[in-house]
């Protein structure tokens, strides 16, 4: 039809071509042509004949569109019934499978639990530290200071060298002070000139106030000479030994035994004894002391466990102290702990605890910032390997444990030193738990694992002992 129109609108001109349908007894499709005699009485018969025809065009085209549009709605409800009806099927079949096979499938689908390794917490018998700051502080120190003035001489010592008692450190000029013992020295002698003089006139004023050849108060007079003249005497012996004294002096010599530092006079300098010229300082370093600070609260906890039983005392003067230098290696030689003091300091609220340390190599010197660790005593303890120890957000030592049912329990213990490789866990867990010291970050508390196998005991013990020879027993943190 829509060709047939296309064609009747194409038919213009002079000659219209008017198209009409073949009647019923005529062939299929045929269409027979109609003309028209060309004049003034065709035209009107022409102009109604294409009406007609493009009314009939537009009727047959709004049919043939509503046809479509039923059949696309036919489909689309076609299509939702039949995925409404899937739907339904799947949904029976799933309700008519048994719940075994529907187990089987969800476990065969299921990973396999992670596999860890644990390590059990045992018990052992382990000291109880802590470590406390410290300064090193010589054994002894003396201060080399001029006793007399005078100008030095000479230097008689090398720098940072090792000096003995009474060996002569600086010369002062002697000269001055020679004099002065020359001049007491011939005083002593004019005093004894004197005393003896005066001993033997009072021996004849003696023999002559018997007979009344001198007066009584010429005698008396004699005998005071005498004994002002022996006066004398002493008070020469006297100057003399000063005098000796002063010269001693210009020896400068170490009143101890150490190593001397810097010197802070030099040859030529003017040192005076009014003023207490410093000219150098020796140091006995070996033994040496450290001087540590140990907070006051600390002190008192420990005095309450030694009381209530929780920490025992390693016996008396055991107490050992091992030193961590500065660059943090670990000094070889223990020392120690000479006394703790009675007093607080306000400002700080420490005690301070004096150990002395041999110093052989002199490695330690005065002024030095250590770390000491001191035992303090012994205390029953579980060790646990320090991977299998984390803290939460609070600061707190937690451990992850497998459970008798294989699966994972979070506890939080109370682990403050280790040992080694170890912490020392004094509450919190139970001899013999199984610690996950690997694989932790696989796993989270509730979940079901898989432990695999993990060095022997004897092997960690063998670990443990190697790391405590190779450490210090316990460090406090």
């Amino acid at each position: 039809m829509r060709s047939l129109c296309r064609v009747g609108r194409r038919s213009g001109g002079t000659r219209p071509l008017l198209l009409s349908r073949a009647s019923p007894g005529s062939s299929v499709g045929a269409i027979k042509p109609r003309q028209t005699a060309v004049g003034a009485s065709a035209y009107p018969e022409r102009i109604a004949d294409r009406g007609e025809n493009d009314a009939v065009c537009e009727t047959s085209q709004a049919n043939v569109r509503d046809s479509k549009m039923r059949a696309v709605s036919v489909m689309r409800m076609l299509l939702l019934v039949l995925a409404l009806a899937l739907a339904l099927v799947l949904s029976a079949c799933k309700r008519n499978d048994p719940p075994a096979a529907q187990s089987g499938q969800a476990g065969a689908n299921k990973p396999p639990p992670p596999s860890v390794t644990v390590a059990p917490a045992r018990s052992a018998r382990v000291p109880v530290t802590v470590e406390l700051p410290g300064r090193v502080n010589p054994l002894r120190v003396a201060q080399v200071r001029a006793r007399v003035d005078g100008i030095v001489l000479k230097r008689e010592f090398r720098e940072g060298a090792e000096v003995r008692d009474g060996q002569r450190l600086f010369k002062i000029d002697p000269a001055p002070y020679q004099a002065n013992l020359e001049s007491a020295q011939a005083s002593l002698l004019r005093a004894q000139a004197n005393v003896r003089a005066q001993e033997l006139q009072a021996g004849r004023y003696q023999q002559l106030v018997a007979s009344n050849a001198v007066s009584r108060q010429d005698y008396d007079n004699a005998v005071a000479a005498q004994g002002q003249a022996s006066a004398d005497v002493a008070s020469s012996r006297a100057s003399v030994r000063s005098a000796r004294i002063n010269l001693g002096y210009t020896d400068v010599a170490a009143p101890i035994t150490g190593r001397v530092g810097i010197a802070s006079v030099t040859e030529g300098a003017y040192v005076q004894a009014g003023q207490a010229t410093l000219m150098a300082t020796v140091q006995q370093i070996d033994p040496i002391y450290v001087d540590l600070n140990q907070s006051s609260v600390h002190g008192l906890r420990l005095r309450q466990d030694l009381a209530a039983g929780r920490v025992q005392t390693a016996g008396p003067n055991r107490a050992r102290v091992e030193l961590i230098l500065e660059d943090g290696s670990r000094y070889p030689i223990a020392g120690t702990l000479q006394f703790s003091d009675v007093t607080v300091d306000p400002g700080t609220g420490s005690v301070r605890v004096r150990t002395i340390v041999p110093n052989p190599n002199h490695v330690l010197l005065p002024g030095m910032f250590v770390r000491a660790r001191v035992e303090e005593g012994m205390v029953d303890a579980l060790l646990v390997p320090q991977a299998g120890v984390s803290h939460d957000p609070q600061g707190r030592a937690t451990v992850l444990v497998v459970g008798a049912d294989g699966k994972v329990v979070s506890k939080t213990i109370q682990a403050d030193t280790t040992q080694g490789a170890d912490w020392v866990v004094t509450g919190g867990l139970d001899e013999g738990d199984r610690v996950i010291v690997s694989g932790i970050q696989n796993v989270k508390p509730g979940a079901l694992v898989r432990v695999a196998a993990g060095p022997s005991a004897p092997a960690r013990a063998r670990a443990a002992t190697t790391a405590s020879a190779a450490g210090p027993p316990a460090s406090a943190r």
